[in-house]
């Protein structure tokens, strides 16, 4: 009776040991030569590889030559028994199939030389935002990505967000399984969410939220709102109190202003409400859900889909792996939404092979203050954060900080994202991007200073932080007045950033790629610190005075700006509570208390301090833009609706410097103008070639894009 049961477990033992090698063993930080695939048995995760498209990709780069583009879809397997998944809240309520493993599935596209032993040996993986690619290399509007090309880099990106609809072709979404109870039938839970107008409009679809509008919604447990647990509420701004709508007055329905008024035709996926919803009201609608998705399958799908590129020969079906004993390393990159997906894949321990190895040898987590709600029941991985909108969102109570022995004490909870993989020696080498929006609005001093603020934080010796000095969270316009617009109905201030910070994170993945390939340190963490005051309370900015602006649009008439008036407002940091079955410090669980509860303490947010005569900040890596400005970036901007109290949602804001010291004089402006700046033209473009020339020599930036910002300068001219 015992006999059978041991040589079935050494049989699977030795079967997932074999798919384990298979799928890059070793342990070290590059892969070992690549094996067959094991023989399938029903104890061994099965990893299926399909291709759907191979294209040419446009141009050739130097001695690498050409490449080609490779897309498909990943069909893989989890072994709900396996220590490396056990953190996967639900797994074990998930369908499983003959060979009682959990099954999932994953788009994915790469980029790829043709002639692969031309390749540096580099797996780029940059993970999809909501589904979205925003790092797909446009080499018309960014010459310079050719630097990843012609230094051979295979660049690959594959879905790991479960809730994505295929919304569009090249939209890269995953399927990941619904969790049940263990009688098959739907398991429920509270959930809420906020529903915003951007005109009047009869009904909103769900699942709702500024950041999370587009993805698949959980569907109500009952169509019947009259039912405990549902309410919907309206209020202007976050702190004003709610006030709940009567559950006759609104249906989960489809409605219009025409053929279909309220209470319309019943539909789970919309909030239909009676005399429409309206903009600039904050509506906050709460309801059972049912049939939570296995979301945390999609961190484990990224490691096996990783991991099986960068070492396996081939798939479970015996299809070559298209980069089979090419690579080398691995560098996974994410931007905000996805930049905090990766800080949670690893904080969640998924840097570790099924093997033991490191599945990525670098990370870089760009503009990513937090971290991404993935693996809660009812997870909203697509959330975001704001003072008026999601200011209570998931995605606030993992520790921001970075060592394995961080300790918070404003929770009192202890250990941070690096505690899991310091315990399985499987940290990267990590980079982490912050800009001036993760500071205001995104709550990002944390991961710099104690919890109350008091002092710096002394950094891992694996990691790096960078702090993009006056800047937004997308990329500037570098110097270009096209791209800043300003429409004074809708910001205070025109809006946008001339602080290109894409070119600060090329130079730096480039700095990354050395480190994890050659061992070469990397440049120093440059951040503000509490030490210099450099990192302050909001209160203690002090900005000169900006007046007498105007703004004219490319082939417009001026529109006036008004004097600036720092105002203070940021997003703050509460500790919230979710409930007793909900773990905090892991963002995992079951959270029962939905909308969360203010637990009564709150974590210090500061903020870069400024330079009192340009109004630029003074720490970080100042790019060519503060070191030779045009004018004020401000790292925040301010929504000019009458009555809101709020930031104007990522953005940042442009105030040019006066042309000449008269203007300037008489508008009462006591920034520099550009004049006293300058001189001339010749000035500005010495300006410009001085501080590219400095970064480069800093590391903090390309050649190629030094030369092409003073080629700009040149173009472009700002003085006489």
């Amino acid at each position: 009776m015992t006999t059978r049961p041991r040589l079935r477990a050494l049989f699977a033992a030795a079967s997932a040991a074999a798919f384990i090698s298979a799928c890059g063993g070793g342990g070290g930080s590059s892969s070992p030569p690549p094996t067959a695939p094991p023989p399938s048995t029903a104890a061994t995760p099965q990893l299926k590889m399909t291709v759907t498209a191979t294209t040419d990709f446009p141009g050739t780069f130097g001695s690498v030559g050409a490449y080609e583009q490779v897309s498909g879809t990943i069909s893989g397997e989890l072994d709900p028994k396996d220590s490396k998944n056990a953190i996967i809240q639900d797994l074990e309520l998930a369908p499983v199939n003959a060979r009682g493993m959990v099954e999932y599935s994953a788009d994915f596209t790469m980029l790829k030389p043709k002639d692969m032993g031309k390749a540096n040996g580099v797996l780029r993986y940059d993970a999809p935002n909501r589904g979205n690619i925003l790092t797909m290399p446009n080499l018309a509007a960014n010459p310079s990505d050719a630097e990843f090309f012609e230094r051979g880099y295979v660049w690959m990106f594959s879905a790991w967000q479960g809730d994505v609809p295929k919304s569009s072709p090249q939209r890269l979404t995953a399927t990941v399984p619904v969790a049940r109870n263990k009688d098959g039938s739907s398991i429920t839970g509270p959930y809420a969410t906020e529903l915003l107008a951007s005109a009047a409009t009869p009904s909103i679809a769900l699942p709702g939220g500024v950041f999370n509008g587009t993805m698949i919604p959980y569907a109500p447990a009952d169509l019947d709102n009259t039912r405990p647990g549902y309410l919907l509420t309206q209020r202007v701004n976050e702190t004003d109190p709610r006030v709940a709508i009567a559950p006759s007055d609104w249906k989960f329905a489809a409605c219009d202003a025409a053929a279909n008024p309220f209470p319309g035709t019943a539909d789970p996926t919309r909030v239909c409400l009676k005399g429409g919803f309206q903009p600039n009201r904050l509506y906050e609608l709460q309801y059972v859900a049912k049939d939570p998705k296995v979301m945390g399958v999609g961190l484990a799908a990224l490691r096996d889909t990783v991991s099986f590129f960068r070492g396996a020969a081939a798939d479970a079906a015996g299809t070559p792996n298209p980069l089979a004993g090419k690579i080398k390393f691995a560098i996974g990159q994410g931007t905000s939404q996805s930049g905090n997906a990766m800080k949670t894949f690893l904080h969640l321990g998924f840097n570790q092979r099924l093997d033991g190895g490191k599945v990525f040898d670098g990370v870089y987590a760009h503009v990513a203050a937090r971290q991404t709600n993935i693996n809660t029941r009812f997870a909203v991985p697509g959330g975001g954060g704001g003072l008026r909108t999601d200011h209570r969102a998931f995605g606030q109570t993992a520790p921001r900080g970075l060592s394995a022995d961080y300790v918070d004490s404003v929770s009192g909870r202890q250990g941070g994202v690096m505690k899991r993989c310091e315990a399985t020696a499987t940290c990267p080498k990590f980079f982490l991007g912050l800009s001036g929006t993760e500071f205001w609005q995104l709550q990002g001093s944390p991961v710099l200073t104690d919890a109350f603020g008091f002092s710096d934080l002394t950094q891992p010796a694996n990691a790096r932080i960078y702090y993009y000095a006056s800047s937004q969270h997308s990329t500037g316009t570098g110097g270009l007045a096209a791209g800043i617009g300003f429409n004074p109905a809708a910001t205070v201030y025109p809006a946008g950033s001339m602080v290109d910070t894409a070119d600060t994170f090329r130079a730096l993945f480039v700095n990354l790629e050395a480190w994890v390939t050659q061992d070469v340190p990397p440049p120093a963490s440059q951040v503000p610190k509490v030490a210099d005051g450099t990192l302050v309370p909001p209160s203690q900015l002090v900005f000169p005075t900006i007046a007498g602006l105007s703004w004219t649009p490319a082939g417009g008439s001026p529109t006036a700006i008004p004097a600036f008036s720092y105002l203070a407002r940021y997003n703050g940091f509460p500790l919230l509570d979710y409930g007793p079955q909900y773990r905090p410090e892991d963002e995992s669980g079951v959270p029962t208390l939905v909308p969360p509860s203010y637990a009564g303490r709150d974590y210090a947010i500061l903020v870069p301090q400024v330079d009192a005569s340009t109004g630029l900040t003074k720490a970080g890596i100042r790019a060519v833009d503060v070191q030779a400005p045009l004018g004020t970036n401000l790292e925040f901007n301010y929504v000019a609706t009458p009555g809101i109290v709020d930031l104007v949602n990522l953005s940042g804001a442009f105030l040019p410097f006066h042309k000449t010291e008269t203007a300037r004089i008489a508008a009462g402006d006591t920034r520099p103008s550009l004049e006293s700046l300058y001189t001339d033209q010749a000035g500005y473009v010495a300006a410009v070639t001085t501080a590219a020339n400095s970064l480069v020599s800093q590391r903090f930036l390309l050649q190629r894009d030094a030369d092409r910002r003073v080629q700009r300068a040149q173009a472009n001219p700002v003085l006489p």
